[in-house]
This record gives C-alpha cells, sequence and structure tokens, in this order.
C-alpha cells in the first residue's frame, strides 16, 4: 500500500508476568516506535497501538509462585513495564491492558459473532484432569518426561531442553504441578477454530500475495506451517483466570489467551479513539489503511495465521499489510533468560545508566535482529556511545554550538561564498532526508539508524577538515560561510535523529529553538536564517567508563553463578512411595552401536545389549555425544518404558544422564564394569 490514508501500528502485548528486558526492546518496541515517529514526522494519521496481556496460565502459576493473586501480579508488573516504555521514549499513542472492561467486551462480542455465525467447531474431548485439586490442568501445570529427549521436567505444552511442541498427553509419568498428584484423563467441552479452512486464503494472501514485500523469515514460518498441515484449534480452555466465554454451556471456561489477546489491540484502539473524540472503526475496517504489526519471531505464526483466520471470519476487518517480524537477541553470546537472570532489564538500566535511553536505544538498533538472531555486548554498547554518539554526533553539535556563540554570540551568520566544498556537503545534506525515509519505509531500521550517523559524519569531518577554530585567525569572512552550513546540518540532524534518538534531538531542538519542526522541513532551501538566535551547547552524550561496563559484566557474572548454584541442588520432586520406585526396571547395558537420525540434530538411534536383549532406544543426546565416542560405554537403562514411536522410529526404553553446571550431558555408568542386564535398586 503505497499512500494510505491513515497508519494503525501495533507492537506486541507484552505478557505481565515479569518485567521486559532489551530483547523485547529491540524486537518489537524500538522498531515499531522509529516507524510510528518517522510517519508523524511526515504528517500521517498514526494510531500506535499497545497494553499488557494479562491472561492465561503464566499469571495463575506467577501467583501461586510468589503467593498471591493474579490481579495483584497483573498490577504490580502493568506499572512497571508502561513506565519502561515511557523512561525509553517508546510513544504508543494508547497503552491499554486485556483486564480493562472494554477489552473484555470486545472479545466476548468478537467469539460470539464466530459463534452465532457457524465459524466454531464444538468438540468434546479428554484432557488430564487434577483429581486432587478437582480442577482441569492447563498444559503449563503438567509436567513429566519428554517422550523425545526425556528432560524429565517436560512442560505439557514444550520441553524446554530440546524444543520440542508437546501436548500434556505426550508425557510420560505426568504429575500436576498444583498438587502433584497424578492426572487422570476426564471429558470435557471446548470450541475450536478450524485453521485447516483456511489454507487456501493463507497461501494466496500470504505466499503469494506477499511474497515480494515480505520478511524471509516470517514467510519461511508461515509455509512451514500451512505444509504441516493446519488443524482445528481451541479457542477455550478450563481456566480460573481470563475472559468468561459467553455463551450457553460453557461455566468455568475461559477464552485461551491466544484468541483474546491480539483483539487487545482492536479494544486498544476502541478505548483510545474513546479518548480522543475519535471513530475507531476507520482504522481497523477502511481498505486505506495500512495496519502494520511489529513480534517477535515467536509470534508469527499468531500474527500470520491464527490472527488473520480470525478477522477472516468475522469478515468485517482489513488484514496486516506487514508484519516485519525479527529475530531474536542474545547477551553476550548466550540466549536471554528470565528464569537464569540473563537479561538486561530496562528499568535496572536506567538506575545504572541515568539519561542514557537514547544510547541504549541506538546500540540495540545498530544490532537488531532483522534478518538472524543478534547479539548485545556491553563492550559494543559502550563503543556505539563512545565513538559514534559521544565522538561523532556529540562532538560535532559541541563544536558547532560553541563556536557560534564564541564567534557570533549565538546568532547564525551570514554565509559569503560557497566554495565547492561547502556546496558538496549542503549537496549531500539533502540527499539523506529520502535515503533514510526509503530504508525506514523497507523496515530496514539498523540500516536506516546508520544513514542517520552518517549525516552527523559528514558534519563533523566537514568541521575537522574546515578548521574554523584556526580559520578565525587569518579569515574570518570565511568562517561565517562554515559554521552556517555546519549549521544546517545540525538543523537537519535534529529532525532526522528523532526517529531513534528522541531525547538527544528533543535537547538539539532545543539547543537550536527550531520549534516544531517534520520531515518537510529537510527539504527548505535554508533551514537555519541568518541572524536566528540559538541557546548554549548542552552535552548530548557522555562518554561511558570501562568501570560502568565492568559493573555490567559482574552483575552477568553473578546470575551465571546464581544459576549454577541453583542447578546444583534442583527442587524436590512430589513425594513418591517405595512400590512406585520398585515398578521402574532399571538395568546396566552397553552401547553396541550409535548413529545420527537423518534431519534430526538432537537424536542419536542407539543399540543397546540390556542383557536381555538388544533393542533400539532413541535418545537426544546427539549435541553432547558424537556417535563413535559412545559406543563400548555402559549405561543404565530404564528397561520397562513402554515402547514409543520418534520420527518413525520406535524407542525401546529411555537412558539416565545427568547435567552439570554448563548444561552439559553425562552418563550415569557404574563404577566398575558389571554384566549387562544387572539390576539397578
Amino acid at each position: 500500500m503505497q499512500h494510505p490514508a491513515r497508519y494503525t501500528i501495533t507492537a506486541a502485548l507484552p505478557y505481565t508476568n515479569g518485567p521486559i528486558h532489551i530483547g523485547h526492546l529491540a524486537g518489537v518496541y524500538v522498531p515499531a516506535d522509529i516507524y510510528a515517529r518517522f510517519l508523524r514526522l511526515q504528517n500521517k494519521d498514526v494510531v500506535y497501538i499497545c497494553g499488557s496481556d494479562e491472561h492465561g496460565v503464566a499469571i495463575s502459576m506467577k501467583a501461586r509462585k510468589e503467593g498471591t493473586t493474579p490481579q495483584q501480579v497483573i498490577d504490580k508488573y502493568h506499572h512497571i513495564i508502561k513506565k519502561s516504555f515511557e523512561d525509553f521514549g517508546i510513544s504508543f499513542d494508547h497503552y491499554s491492558r486485556t483486564s480493562a472492561n472494554i477489552h473484555h467486551q470486545t472479545a466476548s462480542d468478537f467469539f460470539k459473532k464466530l459463534y452465532e455465525a457457524g465459524k466454531f467447531e464444538e468438540e468434546t474431548t479428554e484432557q488430564l484432569f487434577d483429581p486432587e485439586a478437582n480442577q482441569f490442568l492447563a498444559d503449563r501445570f503438567v509436567i513429566g518426561t519428554c517422550p523425545k529427549c526425556g528432560n524429565e521436567e517436560a512442560y505439557g505444552d514444550q520441553c524446554e531442553k530440546c524444543g520440542s511442541t508437546l501436548s500434556p498427553t505426550d508425557l510420560i509419568n505426568p504429575k500436576s504441578t498444583i498438587s502433584g498428584a497424578t492426572p487422570v484423563l476426564k471429558q470435557t467441552k471446548h470450541w475450536f477454530l478450524p485453521l485447516n479452512e483456511y489454507s487456501d486464503f493463507l497461501k494466496e494472501w500470504i505466499l503469494k500475495g506477499h511474497a515480494k514485500d515480505w520478511k524471509t523469515n516470517v514467510l519461511g514460518q508461515v509455509k512451514s506451517w500451512i505444509d504441516d498441515g493446519l488443524k482445528p484449534r481451541a479457542v477455550t480452555r478450563d481456566l480460573d483466570w481470563g475472559i468468561d466465554v459467553p455463551v450457553e454451556g460453557a461455566t468455568g471456561k475461559k477464552l485461551y489467551v491466544w484468541f483474546d489477546a491480539p483483539i487487545g489491540y482492536i479494544s486498544a484502539t476502541k478505548e483510545w479513539a474513546q479518548l480522543n473524540g475519535k471513530n475507531w472503526e476507520p482504522y481497523w475496517k477502511d481498505q486505506d489503511t495500512k495496519l502494520v504489526h511489529f513480534i517477535g519471531k515467536d509470534n508469527i505464526v499468531f500474527h500470520c495465521v491464527i490472527f488473520p483466520a480470525m478477522l477472516k471470519a468475522e469478515g468485517s476487518y482489513i488484514l496486516p499489510d506487514n508484519v516485519p517480524a525479527n529475530e531474536f537477541l542474545n547477551l553476550e553470546g548466550q540466549k536471554l533468560s528470565t528464569s537464569k537472570n540473563w537479561a538486561v532489564w530496562l528499568h535496572e538500566y536506567l538506575e545504572d545508566f541515568q539519561g542514557k535511553q537514547d544510547s541504549l536505544r541506538y546500540a540495540l538498533t545498530a544490532a537488531a535482529p532483522e534478518t538472524k538472531d543478534n547479539d548485545f555486548t556491553w563492550k559494543d554498547f559502550q563503543a556505539r556511545n563512545n565513538n559514534e554518539l559521544a565522538a561523532i554526533f556529540g562532538n560535532f553539535i559541541n563544536r558547532v554550538v560553541v563556536l557560534t556563540h564564541k564567534y557570533y554570540n549565538g546568532l547564525v551568520p551570514t554565509p559569503n561564498a560557497f566554495t565547492t566544498e561547502d556546496l558538496a556537503v549542503l549537496q549531500e545534506l539533502k540527499a539523506y532526508p529520502d535515503v533514510i525515509a526509503s530504508t525506514i519505509e523497507r523496515y530496514r531500521f539498523r540500516e536506516a539508524s546508520q544513514e542517520m550517523m552518517n549525516v552527523a559524519r559528514l558534519g563533523n569531518k566537514y568541521l575537522a577538515d574546515q578548521e574554523p577554530w584556526k580559520v578565525i585567525k587569518t579569515d574570518p569572512e570565511r568562517v561565517k560561510t562554515q559554521l552556517f552550513v555546519a549549521l544546517q546540518v545540525a538543523s537537519a540532524l535534529a529532525v532526522l535523529a528523532e526517529p531513534f534518538l528522541p531525547h538527544a534531538a528533543q535537547k538539539l531542538n532545543d539547543m537550536l529553538q527550531l520549534g516544531q519542526k517534520d520531515w518537510n522541513f529537510l527539504k527548505s532551501e535554508v533551514m537555519l536564517e541568518p541572524g536566528h538566535q540559538i541557546n548554549a551547547a548542552t552535552i548530548l552524550f557522555e562518554q561511558i567508563d570501562d568501570a560502568q561496563i565492568e559493573k555490567q559484566m559482574e552483575k552477568l557474572a553473578a546470575s551465571k553463578v546464581s544459576d549454577a548454584a541453583a542447578a546444583e541442588v534442583a527442587e524436590l520432586k512430589p513425594e513418591t512411595t517405595f512400590e512406585k520406585f520398585s515398578e521402574m526396571d532399571l538395568r546396566v547395558g552397553t552401547i553396541l552401536a550409535a548413529e545420527k537420525m537423518p534431519k534430526a540434530k538432537k537424536l542419536l538411534v542407539l543399540q543397546v545389549d540390556t542383557g536381555l536383549d538388544v533393542r533400539t532406544i532413541v535418545s537426544g543426546i546427539a549435541e553432547h555425544f558424537e556417535p563413535e565416542t559412545i559406543v563400548g560405554k555402559q549405561v543404565m537403562v530404564l528397561a520397562n518404558l513402554a515402547p514409543r514411536a520418534i520420527r518413525g522410529v520406535e524407542s525401546q526404553g529411555m537412558l539416565l544422564l545427568t547435567s552439570d553446571t554448563e548444561g552439559k550431558l553425562h552418563f550415569m555408568v557404574p563404577e566398575n564394569a558389571v554384566p549387562n542386564g544387572s539390576t539397578i535398586s
């Protein structure tokens, strides 16, 4: 869409079970904010929407863990998250929350319209039920052994060790995390959205219609889901926290959080419209509106498959023009982890780096994971701040403003004849707005930030080459032209930097006394007229010293030590009985052969002599051991585990392993060689 009448920009709703960190900022909120600020500078009709995602089982789990209520959890983190966004200049037009009445009503109405139009399938299925707690168990309230890698602490929806997507009934020896009881299967009724009916629509709309303008990582993930075969997906759950399912016979059931959360974009827009005396519908229902979702790659399926299917089923809403999803940001070479405190939390960053919001915004944009996972390091952050923001951008502005005050009492001088060098700088300056605009419009924010910095480089180099502090002694009239040219570059930066460095841009605007300027200002033949009064210089970017960086590295080192200590002493599992333990047939065996399973980087196919027989065991240890190094090794085997097909190979047992503080696996082996088949008791 080249010339839309308006823009609706959404940023993924952050989940209110904890504060937000730099990965969230880099992946979603800074790119979306750059885009929204840029469009406003072009005087576009923009609404930039977000809000707290406050329903679902993770909130209930957090409340149980903290000994509080779900409402107290969401209130606490909603305010922490909202303040972090405000502090970092994330310029939402409205930040709402899914616990708001307007959202409950909007989500209920959306469900009812689809329900009454027959868009759902009603199905009675068997789900795990905790007989002691007397409740159905959401996926995350079930823990057990992963059938694919043997991890004994896999959740009912995913194994965090091997990354496999699971169902609670896939788990071996499942347990309720609420009571520790063994769950039973019990019938329950739910409503499903038949995603399979929207496959052709999604193929045509995304894979064909957006093949040239959407990111390849987005297209690839959508294609993978469609090729695997879309299946009906439940839109309701048996939960005690969330939005009531608004139909008869649904007592105790809530809307599944993945269904109600994206509707939060719509309800937040409604709330914004009410507060501002506007009509919300054109922003969601007018074909001349450009809808753009900013998300991380873990949300691609929800925004490019499920939510569009919901909108298509409802029938009156527009579809997104683009979903420029980013990949993940790592921290110092490791995956960000909230549970391991391997993160940089925004509210903590501001305690250590007061007034340096733009430094982090810039460093994250420069290292944005736009096409692949990327890494944030504190040394790179320091270098970006010191060598680029301070030494180039800040140095240039400080020089030109200080010299203008020193020589002309802060008045823009009247230029004399322009030299070839002067004209070349002014000509190059005029080209940058279109270059930066083009890259932003293509969602290439990393490149756009560097083009903006190139404008600062242009001005800094011009002053360094011209050396007005020397020329003033021999040709003061020439200096008038030099500073006039430099001030034109500075005034352009006040506008060009605003999407990327909003706090610094405002300081620069105040220094130059520009007033409210938009992108059209950059087309002016002269941006700062001779005789215009500017204010005194203020420091835009301070240097960050090594001691500040060392402090951050020490924090991370402490997190690693703390996590290692926690890993050394795992939490005690629910009490069991001798009889239950005796049911497990544990024996010593020897690995006779081992080979990698084709197209599965984590799995090895083993032939193990158990003393009773030679059997096949599939084990998720391929990333820890080369096949040839474990042949002949004695191992401990759970021999009476029910056989299970894994990628078409029947696995007839499980090996016993443990992991060290670095996460490396080790076999449990007898101290001395014993006959195969020896029992372990």
